[in-house]
């Protein structure tokens, strides 16, 4: 295995992983609800009263967040190496395995690992081990 160390960003990584766990902490302790992005999408497709504006202002804010990280740091993209079938059965496939598993990494392996639920380390251990063989296959067999 090696290490792309010119792209290698441990502070805006560590960053990213500092906020997102405040986030999660803070939403659970204001809210009493898990972060799982999967539940709370999955929330708006089967409305309850009383339930949609929470849930519609938290993805409206996902979606204009790069947006507003452009606006002050400059633009920056992500680097798929993959063609748009592949991003689209890949992204059906990831919603498809959030239904089954009954929830995300979000709500798994941030919120449900930090509250100690076996049953979300069985998920997190199963869609790691899953995004592993994948990338191994694809890139060392297949590819």
């Amino acid at each position: 295995m090696l290490i792309d160390w010119t792209h290698f960003t441990p502070w805006s990584a560590l960053a990213g992983g500092v906020l997102l766990g405040l986030a999660s902490a803070l939403f659970v302790l204001l809210n009493g609800r898990i972060l799982g992005i999967s539940g709370i999408v999955g929330g708006l497709l089967r409305p309850k009263a009383g339930d949609t504006g929470w849930r519609l202002a938290f993805v409206l804010g996902m979606l204009v967040a790069p947006g507003a990280y452009w606006l002050f740091a400059g633009a920056t993209g992500p680097r798929i190496d993959a063609g748009w079938s592949a991003v689209v059965a890949a992204g059906l496939l990831v919603g498809v395995g959030t239904r089954y598993g009954s929830g995300c990494t979000s709500g798994h392996g941030v919120c449900g690992l930090s509250r100690l639920s076996t049953r979300s380390l069985v998920a997190t251990l199963a869609f790691m081990g899953a995004g592993f063989l994948t990338v191994f296959l694809a890139r060392h067999v297949l590819g």
